[in-house]
């Protein structure tokens, strides 16, 4: 049975994450709020949120989880090519709302994205408290592509990427893998399968073996220079 979480309570504690269901696929709790407390305590523990508008806000962790170490990130002869070319200009924290403003806005398919106003806004509080980044591609003046995420310790959780100029976010994200293995982080949070991410190199791993590096690693620090690259 799912869990219930109270709204008032913040630092309510979130299930086990072997209680999460099977079908749908890792849906664990449902309800509570927002706040950078609950959202910090369920990134640490492999949880995170996802629902869309109108729905009560429901907690994740799937099984298996994908995951990416920056080390390992696998770049194509072509992606190779239009790196070299340089045509987009990367930036970190320069326009985190412009960022996920852009990620929850309708696709070319139709599709809108689980991004509500209530999760724009929890992530930007996050962005406030250096909790929460994004990374910015930039052809000329024109916000390309780009995506934000949440870091805790040496882990980056991943959360969603746009592009609006072909290739823009392939870049943003080869090019963020290069310094987050400069900066000393361990493991991208991938969170579920997606062709594209598997393609850099991303894989699954049992969701016990991603909660055992989640303890390791988000206790761990990254480089005191993370995040502070001049734009």
């Amino acid at each position: 049975m799912l869990s219930m979480l109270d709204p008032s309570n913040a630092g309510q504690s979130f299930p086990d994450v072997e209680n999460a269901l099977d079908e749908p696929d890792g849906l664990l709790a449902i309800g509570g709020c927002l706040s950078t407390q609950r959202l910090m305590n369920a990134y640490r523990h492999g949880i995170f949120p996802w629902f869309n508008d109108g729905d009560p806000i429901l907690w994740w962790s799937p099984n298996p989880r994908l995951v990416l170490a920056p080390s390992c990130i696998n770049l194509s002869r072509s992606l190779r090519k239009i790196l070299r070319r340089e045509d987009y200009n990367i930036t970190f924290d320069k326009a985190f709302y412009a960022t996920i403003k852009a990620c929850s806005l309708t696709r070319a398919n139709g599709l809108g994205t689980w991004i509500t106003d209530s999760m724009i806004s929890a992530y930007t509080r996050l962005h406030d408290q250096g909790i929460a980044h994004s990374v910015e591609a930039w052809y000329g003046d024109e916000l390309a592509g780009g995506l934000y995420g949440v870091a805790i310790g040496r882990v980056f959780f991943g959360e969603s990427m746009f592009f609006r100029r072909s290739n823009a976010s392939k870049v943003a994200f080869a090019k963020f893998a290069q310094y987050l293995e400069r900066w000393n982080y361990a493991l991208i949070d991938c969170q579920v399968q997606t062709d594209h991410l598997t393609r850099f190199g991303a894989h699954q791993i049992e969701r016990k073996d991603f909660i055992n590096l989640l303890n390791v690693y988000c206790a761990q620090s990254a480089s005191k220079q993370a995040w502070s690259v001049q734009n």
